[in-house]
């Protein structure tokens, strides 16, 4: 009787995940546990690579600085972060019923990369060609086709990864993720830093963003060596219809709609970055190194926070989504409080980008407890029902978030920053209320 001896790659994955003995494979099959070390892997790189093009093409800051470049109109410059974030989301829940119909998910994810390596490879084009209200317009229209590529891959990542990698290490995964990719956007922002010391221009930004593109082609070639075994197709009838159907989980599931109000107070992590960087233009300055100092405070607290966190929300990810909400509240009223009543640290360099590093731990928090939580919270296909219905709604959301934008010309920006803080509190209570799905 032969006995199998472990390769490099499944003893790393084993001592990642603190296996010791058998390995434990919650929630999936044998033929799946089998290929679990090669799939984590696969997925862990794929996923650090776009997480890093997220970040070199970041709607709070590297294509805020593109579009000034170009002299876009400042009314389209303040669209770049909401489509982006609820162009992904919307449509999710009337192509749920496509991505049903494939017992083998993983190629819609593939598709949907490699889209958005050609949208991402768009802006670069138009920075060097076009400026204006023609190069403003036509960033907006590829970073549409971005938001709505990027919600292909949504779906079919949460549906992988809930075939492919363990019920008890997911969230691990996630955190390992982040991790690594804090460490290349920590790497990025340092060489950002370093450039601005140069007069850079729109040849350097858009250069940025073109290598940016080229990893959302990367990880597509990646990701499609996933050995994904055929999973449930039940349900793949007319899309329309059974969006408005399946909109009737929020009825008769109380469960995820108490699920959908938390995610939706939670969003306050996300909102509230931009303003962090309007207080620190309109008290420092708007010099090319605070770009630089925001990315590496924001990947520094993604290296710190992201395993903690992953091992956290494998235990627990409803208090990993009620401590992160704590955190961000808690944040954000002590920024309003030092800018009202100690106005001798208003011009402080390192008051934004600590605050900036705070509310990154803060959001990694949020993003991966709510991520596990709702992975672990169903199987199959109420999986896919659950991800699209919820990710419609929080991009409906966000849409109306958006006019937070305006709200600030009103009150203030300090004045958004307590009104979304109180949102956090209110999440932070009502995750308290969720059961416990791990």
């Amino acid at each position: 009787m032969s006995t199998h001896h472990p390769t490099e790659l499944e003893k790393l994955y084993d001592y990642l995940n603190d296996e010791e003995d058998a390995r434990t494979c919650k929630a999936i099959g044998d033929d799946a546990c089998r290929e679990t070390p090669k799939n984590y892997f696969l997925i862990l790189i794929s996923n650090m690579l776009t997480s890093l093009g997220d970040t070199l093409s970041n709607p709070k800051t590297v294509l805020t600085w593109v579009m000034s470049y170009v002299n876009a109109p400042v009314m389209l410059i303040s669209f770049i972060v909401p489509i982006r974030e609820s162009g992904s989301m919307l449509p999710q829940l009337f192509i749920a019923h496509y991505i049903r119909k494939r017992p083998v998910r993983k190629y819609i994810w593939v598709l949907g990369s490699v889209l958005q390596f050609l949208a991402i490879a768009g802006i670069g084009f138009v920075a060097l060609s076009f400026e204006g209200n023609i190069a403003g317009w036509l960033i907006i229209l590829c970073l549409v086709a971005f938001s709505l590529s990027r919600g292909l891959c949504s779906i079919a990542f949460k549906d992988v990864l809930g075939k492919t990698i363990p019920k008890t290490k997911r969230g691990r995964l996630k955190g390992y993720t982040a991790s690594v990719s804090g460490a290349l956007v920590l790497a990025a922002g340092l060489f950002i830093l370093y450039k601005s010391k140069d007069n850079v221009g729109i040849d350097f930004y858009s250069y940025l963003i073109f290598f940016a593109a080229s990893l959302w082609l990367i990880a597509a070639l990646i990701y499609a060596n996933i050995q994904e075994y055929p999973g449930e197709t039940e349900g793949g009838k007319n899309g329309l219809k059974e969006a408005w159907e399946r909109l009737g989980l929020l009825k008769e599931d109380k469960h995820f709609r108490n699920f959908v109000i938390t995610r939706s107070l939670l969003l306050c992590s996300a909102l509230t970055a931009p303003y962090y960087v309007l207080l620190a233009q309109r008290y420092v300055g708007k010099e090319a190194y605070l770009l630089g100092l925001f990315i590496i405070a924001n990947g520094i607290a993604s290296i710190i926070s992201a395993p903690v966190w992953g091992k956290m929300a494998d235990k627990s990810s409803k208090k990993v989504m009620t401590y992160s909400a704590i955190l961000t509240a808690s944040l954000g009223l002590l920024v309003v409080g030092i800018i009202q009543f100690l106005p001798a640290l208003n011009d402080k360099v390192w008051l934004y980008p600590v605050a900036f590093f705070v509310l990154g731990i803060a959001h990694q928090g949020v993003r991966l407890g709510r991520k596990t939580y709702i992975v672990d919270m169903a199987e199959g296909n109420h999986r896919t029902d659950y991800v699209a219905v919820s990710n419609t709604l929080i991009g409906f959301i966000l849409l109306i978030a958006g006019g937070l934008s305006a709200l600030a010309s009103l009150i203030s920006v300090e004045g958004v920053i307590a009104i979304l803080s109180v949102l956090g509190i209110l999440g932070a209570i009502k995750s308290t209320t969720l059961p416990e799905v791990e």
